[in-house]
């Protein structure tokens, strides 16, 4: 009996082991799992502008550098956490994070009052916490052996910022108002202790959670009339601080750390802000001559500027997933273990499109940058004022 061509055709196919279906690729051939990096940053609330940040820059980071990972068999995804910047919010996804053992690495987190008991569960793991954003020396003054952070200290930056009130705005005075968490009292602390031993004169220091109705703090702020308000804290508290202020008849001129260092500072304070300085860790990525091509991307696929802290978790994703790589070629044939990941990253030396990474015992990066701007009517055409390039701390002294 003749066969119909189609026919024909079929029992070809099925004679050499179904030819006409589309071949496996090397990679699903491999199929050796998934290896997961986490992010921890808030995603709701009034930070959730930089938190976002830090979840799309990690993105952008593993997209361009999963190749070698993928290669060796692996799918790499990211999975994003929303701390809230809430210390319960972050400790809680940590322990959820724990329990994912396909995750290797956590980037993050925003706030370091998070990121500070947080780190302490993810130590139970042994798993890997780069941040590309926390600043108070605690992060790293603890000698964990999972934890690093790509960015600089405020111990150094709350003198930064003490140091140019006195000798670039000439003040002799100030105020000192902060939030009362870590990281705001944190470096309003240090940027009094430098002020206290260079002449300045601290005319208040106090703290508050308040968010609509700061009459209280200054009416006798006003009466002191300081040369300079320093606001130890982020933006969502800072803009009406000075808003209020100059409503108020306050001529003092602001300051803050890089908790302000936000388009939203100028959304919520308007005219207020103009013209103020603030010191940061991160600054914008017109800085960072290889971050041009990161900031096209970035606009590129998500239809906007990266806020500060975006690159920096870029460069943090990186480290990690360099970190992964070391790891696996420790461990030929099986997924590197958290422990020997966290080892990895301590020895990775990163040229980043922030600036060269390169840890020390801490897990601090041995030089970080330092930036003072001045807020402009429009945020992108802020001054930088200053840049400093620091050695960090070294290690406290073990008792």
């Amino acid at each position: 009996m003749r066969l119909h061509p189609v026919r024909s055709l079929l029992v070809l196919a099925l004679a050499v082991g179904v030819a006409l279906l589309p071949s496996a690729s090397p990679l699903e051939a491999q199929g050796k799992g998934t290896i997961k990096i986490a992010t921890q940053s808030p995603l709701s609330g009034e930070l959730a502008a930089l938190g976002e940040g830090i979840k799309l820059g990690a993105q952008l980071a593993i997209e361009k550098m999963k190749g070698p990972l993928e290669k060796a068999g692996y799918k790499i995804e990211l999975v994003p956490f929303d701390d809230q910047a809430k210390p319960d919010v972050g400790v809680a996804n940590a322990k959820n994070i724990n329990a994912d053992k396909d995750i290797l690495v956590v980037v993050g987190h925003l706030n370091s009052g998070v990121a500070i008991p947080s780190s302490e569960v993810y130590k139970e793991a042994s798993l890997a916490m780069i941040s590309p954003a926390n600043t108070n020396p605690t992060i790293t003054d603890r000698l964990l052996p999972n934890v690093y952070r790509v960015c600089g200290r405020d111990d150094v930056q709350g003198a930064v910022a003490a140091r140019f009130a006195k000798e670039n705005l000439k003040a002799k005075s100030v105020y000192l108002v902060h939030n009362k968490n870590q990281y705001g009292q944190g470096i309003a602390e240090f940027f009094q202790e430098w002020a206290k031993k260079n002449g300045m004169t601290v005319t208040g220091f106090e703290g508050t959670e308040e968010r609509a109705n700061f009459d209280p703090i200054l009416t006798p702020i006003k009466a002191k009339n300081p040369d300079v308000i320093f606001f130890g804290g982020e933006y969502p508290q800072a803009a009406p601080l000075f808003r209020q202020a100059r409503e108020k008849g306050i001529k003092s001129q602001f300051m803050g750390p890089d908790g302000v260092d936000s388009t939203e500072l100028l959304k919520l304070g308007g005219d207020a802000v103009v013209g103020m300085h603030f010191t940061t860790v991160a600054g914008s990525v017109k800085e960072y001559p290889k971050a041009r091509e990161f900031a096209e991307a970035y606009k590129k696929k998500f239809g906007k500027d990266p806020e500060p802290f975006a690159a920096q978790s870029y460069d943090a994703t990186a480290i990690g997933l360099k970190a992964i790589e070391a790891a696996l070629k420790g461990s030929p044939g099986k997924t590197p273990s958290r422990e020997a990941v966290a080892k990895a990253v301590r020895g990775v030396k990163h040229a980043g499109i922030t600036g060269n990474v390169n840890f020390d015992e801490k897990g601090d990066p041995k030089i970080a940058t330092y930036l003072i701007y001045q807020v402009a009517k429009d945020w992108k055409d802020n001054k930088l004022v200053k840049q400093l390039d620091i050695p960090t701390p070294a290690a406290p002294k073990k008792s």
